[in-house]
């Protein structure tokens, strides 16, 4: 994959991701967003358990940055972190599965609806899906609130090391097919495994492109 990307990319991003990275705030209520005219946003969104907060440890070369836990739904919260001055990382709460009472749940999930569909410098999605298992119907389900809010996404498939190489090649292309259904789809898909380090360099160029464009 990472032919993809240009030398001057892949050092463009390794760069941004070298620079400082600070926890914010965790947001419990859109009351509590930062001005949306401070900075331009990205998110990271995906079903409970994914590798959200293990990507962007990864991603910053940092083990606690984003706390982790083998507990699935212990996000709970929209958690902001200032990336270099230049973007804000948003950790999200995952969605699908949560050790918490339904009432709870079903305020997360309506948090982040509206954090999706309101956000006007929310500059893109990383969509996380595990490799193991594929795009599932409450991942299409926010595909397709994300294709009718325009809000541009990219999956990125996680945990790819747990997988062999030929089952890996059959979820990409399955998932690059689907992605023709979906308006608001980044046409690319990243390949990571955080445990590994793969395909880690690529996302870093990828945002590091996205700054650039904004």
């Amino acid at each position: 994959m990472t032919e993809l990307y240009s030398k001057e990319e892949l050092e463009e991003g390794r760069k941004l991701f070298a620079s400082k990275c600070d926890f914010v705030l965790g947001v419990a209520d859109l009351k509590q967003l930062p001005a949306d005219n401070d900075f331009d946003e990205i998110a990271f969104a995906g079903r409970s358990n994914v590798g959200k907060s293990s990507l962007i440890n990864a991603l910053t070369g940092r083990k606690t940055l984003a706390k982790t836990s083998n507990t699935p739904g212990r996000t709970q919260q929209l958690n902001y972190f200032n990336l270099a001055d230049k973007i804000y990382v948003v950790d999200m709460p995952g969605y699908g599965f949560a050790q918490a009472p339904e009432s709870l749940v079903k305020k997360w999930q309506k948090m982040i609806f509206a954090y999706l569909q309101g956000r006007a410098n929310l500059k893109r999605v990383f969509l996380l899906i595990d490799s193991r298992h594929g795009i599932k119907k409450v991942d299409l389900e926010i595909m397709e609130m994300l294709d009718k809010a325009a809000v541009n996404y990219q999956i990125v498939l996680t945990k790819s090391d747990k997988i062999s190489a030929v089952e890996l090649d059959k979820v990409v292309k399955s998932t690059q097919e689907k992605l023709k259904e979906h308006a608001a789809a980044h046409v690319k898909v990243l390949v990571t495994s955080s445990e590994k380090k793969n395909g880690i360099d690529e996302v870093r160029a990828e945002v590091a492109k996205l700054i650039n464009n904004c």
